[in-house]
């Protein structure tokens, strides 16, 4: 009888410590892809930082046009220093919500329709607009507009690696007892799903 009772409790430890493992696991698997997101995230934000970064040298360079419309050049300025002032803190990766993201997103958005105003603006400007120097500050910006898109797919994929993690069973479980909570993800901007009208 009392053989009995020690293999009883011996099962029984086993099954929890199997069970205690088994939650050890998929709760790294859960921060382990949680790391991989915010790496992501990074990459996301030195993309669009290097972006910030040509906006002086390209202010700088059309400048000097004798009539360049000022208001569009503090503009841009004001832009720039609105993206690069809405910053997520991702060291606390909670705060990587839809709504933190549409933010973020909103003031890059900004920065990226006053950039393109005034490339538009430069045309008027054949002296700027065959300048080497602008020439090669807008290559390399039209290079990393395709850097930001690549990076922010690659977020979105992380992301959704992670949600998928946490709300399926029995993932949801652990998720829900390390206080693990969604992702948010980068979205179209409001009217790009209509096509643009042409007319001549």
């Amino acid at each position: 009888m009392k053989n009995k009772g020690c293999l009883f409790g011996g099962i029984i430890l086993l099954i929890i410590a199997g069970i205690f493992f088994w939650g050890v696991g998929i709760s790294n698997s859960i921060k382990t892809t949680d790391q991989a997101v915010q790496k992501q995230w990074s990459n996301v934000e030195n993309t669009y930082q290097k972006r910030s970064d040509l906006v002086p040298n390209l202010v700088n360079t059309v400048k000097g046009a004798a009539n360049m419309e000022k208001e569009t050049l503090t503009a841009v300025i004001d832009a720039r220093a609105k993206a690069t002032s809405n910053q997520i803190k991702i060291d606390d990766a909670s705060q990587l919500t839809d709504e933190n993201i549409a933010k973020f997103q909103a003031a890059q958005d900004q920065l990226g329709s006053t950039l393109s105003r005034l490339l538009v603006s430069v045309e008027k400007y054949p002296d700027i607009k065959f300048n080497q120097n602008f020439t090669s500050l807008q290559a390399e910006l039209s290079s990393i507009e395709q850097e930001v898109l690549f990076e922010r797919k690659k977020y979105n994929d992380e992301a959704e690696k992670y949600n998928s993690m946490i709300v399926t069973f029995p993932n949801s479980l652990i998720a829900g007892f390390t206080g693990a909570t969604k992702k948010g993800y980068f979205k179209a901007a409001a009217g790009t799903e209509n096509a643009p009208k042409v007319e001549f």
